[in-house]
């Protein structure tokens, strides 16, 4: 019986020592987001309405 109690307290020191470990911690430095975005939007709608009232007043262009 005495090398069953050994086995079993090797084996639970064994498995004890194998925990794993999760650390959350924030970083050191800010987080930069850079965002490059091209915002034309307005000028699409623009020509857009400069277009529909060309063909409005010249039907026979197209």
């Amino acid at each position: 019986m005495y090398p069953k109690l050994m086995f079993a307290v090797g084996v639970v020191f064994l498995l004890s020592g194998c925990t794993p470990a999760v650390k959350v911690e924030p970083p050191e430095e800010p987080i930069e987001i850079n965002l490059n975005v091209k915002i034309d939007h307005e000028i699409r709608v623009k020509v857009e309405k400069d277009i529909d009232e060309l063909l409005s007043e010249n039907g026979e262009l197209f």
